[in-house]
């Protein structure tokens, strides 16, 4: 078993079901406490056959494990702790705009669609149609950890994965746990999970998430005008998982989850919702034995309205710019197979396809609160993906290996975008020619060690498709305009790695050196004065060193993670003016600083530091984003094993963390000082 910080108990995650030695331990995250499972108590934990793990211990990968729902605690926020993983702003799901929230690693950024391959359970998480992700989706969600996977190229996990992998791995309740929590700004935010055993070898489980509050002023104090209020938010979701056997060789597991997220951006004409469904299903042959293989499903369903306002100079009057509605939809399947090999199961194949449907219907051209225009754009994307993994050496001491590749036919249907005046003719009826084409990614990773050190190094092959929303949908923010290029490459990226993890009795400290190259990057290049155009980059170079240590102080656990990152541009032609300079949205330095208590007594607590470097705003880098250091810190008493109570504090010194700039020099923040209060309860 796993057992968080908080001594709350999960299934083992994929690799601590596999992890034996004190050295693969150490490969776990140094704020997991760990008790190793017996070789053959292998756990299938919602993300199919898990067996097979040793190929994780030469990525260099991180466990997330402080995941736990409820009093204000947030998925993507947590992810912030681990230096070198960039969200595209630094506000979260409760202020920033939902197209805005791409996550990627190693400053391949630039760029609000994900370079990150982002999975729950094994399905790809992306949306269909822009590639961000709705992370407040995830709140609703019982995790049992997140694994964060650096560097692109591995095969089994798909395309996208050009920065890496951040695995969500779900886990089920036995019993039941509930959280209630109040805080600043007449905020609420409720979780609550239940399960029960079917049967002999079942599992049902329910999850469920509310949150609500007031919100903050968006703008930073001193620019706001007469239009400038606070921006409020609602979300929630609802899901249900089960899991039973079919036989003595086969296992079954459905789930279903929903989530509903209402936002608003400080002044009117600016409210936004996110609605989605998810469903999959998965049938596993002899998880537990010899020969393994999986067949899993899936559907994804989207559905986006938002507005855009215009506002005038002063901010004294705002008017309705833009309303968005985009409906989009993911279908998927995988088929999987692990032979057995003397008593092993050292090689994985498999096929995948994944297809995205979605389109963007669009009003603007406002007279007063009545729109003059309309556009439709959209189309739809396939990928189709055979591939293999073997792994080979000792999971031990001494060296293993892993070689894994997969190749991948792509293509795009063909697109449209259809513009014309709402009480008029057509102005502009487009169609796209379909494309397509082949990809290969691959990944070669090995790893020596010994009673205290592990070596490794990997080298990679990654890809991306561009978006729906990269192809066809042209935007616009204030004034500054941003066209679709229908013409967009695939990203393609080369890299490599190589680190050294050491522990000595309670330290742990791992250090890693990178280099990616990152071709055809797509990118918001200007072109004139207000004016950009989404296109591929020659490149982005980006290297630079990850640092990672931990310390057991007996009763507590500090850890420290640090990244630097050195990316720069090569451009030319139209995007000549970029060539040399920083990719937007990454920053230099990067670090975190946590202190946390074990959880072995009834008082608990933690404190983390995080420090996000300046950052350029835009491609030119006329407009600069400033650095933050923001303190988060909380409380816990637990009374007894079924009942606790807890003071949270996000922002604690009310740092004023810049998250957005626009042309006009308006400072859009993230997060203000937050308290929360509140209580759990375990049965």
């Amino acid at each position: 078993m796993i057992r968080l910080l908080a001594g709350i108990s999960l299934l083992a995650s994929p690799a601590a079901a596999m992890a034996q030695t004190e050295e693969e331990r150490a490969d776990i995250d140094c704020c997991v406490h760990y008790v190793p499972l017996p070789r053959e108590d292998i756990v299938v934990n919602g993300s199919g056959l898990l067996r097979l793990a040793d190929s994780d211990r030469t990525l260099g990968r991180t466990l997330v494990t402080d995941v736990e729902p409820g009093l204000g605690n947030r998925i993507e926020n947590r992810l912030r702790d681990e230096a070198g993983l960039v969200q595209f702003r630094r506000s979260d799901g409760r202020s920033a705009h939902p197209t805005s929230q791409g996550i990627t690693l190693r400053g391949l950024g630039g760029n609000a669609s994900s370079r990150a391959l982002v999975t729950l359970d094994g399905v790809p998480q992306a949306d269909p149609f822009g590639g961000w992700v709705a992370w407040s989706a995830y709140d609703a969600v019982n995790l049992a950890g997140i694994f964060v996977v650096r560097g692109g190229g591995s095969g089994v996990d798909g395309p996208g994965a050009l920065a890496g992998t951040i695995s969500l791995h779900s886990g089920m309740t036995d019993g039941a746990s509930g959280s209630i929590a109040y805080g600043s700004r007449d905020s609420w935010d409720a979780s609550a999970s239940v399960g029960t055993q079917l049967g002999e070898g079942g599992q049902v489980a329910l999850d469920a998430r509310y949150g609500r509050g007031d919100g903050f002023v968006p703008v930073a104090g001193g620019q706001r005008g007469a239009v400038d209020r606070a921006a409020p938010y609602e979300q929630g979701g609802l899901g249900l998982r089960l899991r039973f056997d079919a036989g003595d060789d086969n296992r079954i597991e459905a789930s279903v989850r929903g989530f509903s997220d209402r936002r608003d951006r400080g002044t009117d004409f600016t409210d936004s919702k996110i609605d989605g469904i998810d469903a999959s299903f998965r049938f596993l042959h002899n998880p537990w034995g010899a020969t393994q293989w999986l067949a899993l499903a899936y559907v994804q369903l989207r559905d986006l309205e938002s507005g855009f306002a215009s506002v005038a100079a002063g901010r004294g009057s705002v008017a309705p710019a833009l309303f968005q509605r985009v409906p989009a939809t993911g279908l998927g399947a995988r088929i999987e197979v692990r032979p057995a090999i003397d008593l092993e199961n050292p090689l994985r194949v498999g096929l995948d396809w994944r297809r995205t449907v979605g389109r963007t219907e669009e009003d603007f051209f406002f007279s007063g609160v009545t729109p003059g225009r309309h556009r439709i754009a959209g189309g739809s994307s396939d990928t189709v993906g055979a591939f293999a993994e073997w792994t080979s050496g000792d999971p031990g001491y001494g060296f293993l290996w892993t070689l894994s590749g997969r190749v991948d036919r792509w293509s795009i249907g063909e697109g449209y975008r259809l513009e014309r005046n709402i009480a008029g003719p057509v102005i502009t009826d487009l169609r796209f020619a379909s494309r397509q084409g082949w990809e290969g990614s691959g990944r070669a990773g090995v790893r020596w060690s010994s009673d205290t050190v592990a070596l490794r190094a990997a080298a990679y092959r990654g890809w991306r498709l561009p978006t729906l929303n990269e192809l066809y949908r042209p935007f616009r923010v204030g004034a500054e305009v941003t066209n679709a290029n229908e013409m967009l490459k695939p990203e393609r990226l080369w890299g490599g790695e190589v680190g050294i993890d050491w522990q000595g009795g309670d330290t742990k400290l791992s250090a890693t050196v990178f280099a990616n190259r990152l071709e055809n990057a797509i990118a918001n290049v200007t072109l004139a004065p207000n004016l950009n155009q989404r296109q591929n980059l020659d490149a982005i170079d980006s290297k630079g060193v990850e640092f990672g240590a931990g310390q057991d102080l007996g009763p507590a656990i500090l850890r420290a993670t640090y990244a630097y990152t050195d990316a720069r541009v090569e451009a030319a032609g139209g995007a000549a003016a970029l060539d040399g300079r920083r990719p937007a949205q990454i920053a230099k330095h990067a670090g975190s600083l946590m202190l946390r208590s074990d959880g072995s007594g009834p008082l608990g607590g933690f404190a983390t530091l995080r420090y996000i470097g300046g950052q350029n705003e835009d491609d030119l880098g006329r407009l600069r984003l400033g650095d933050a250091l923001t303190l988060d810190a909380g409380l816990s008493w637990r009374f007894s094993e079924a009942l606790s109570i807890e003071a949270r504090a996000e922002n604690l010194t009310d740092e004023l963390v810049p998250a957005a700039i626009s042309a006009a020099g308006i400072v859009e923040r993230a997060t203000p000082r937050t308290l929360w209060i509140g209580a759990r309860t375990r049965f």
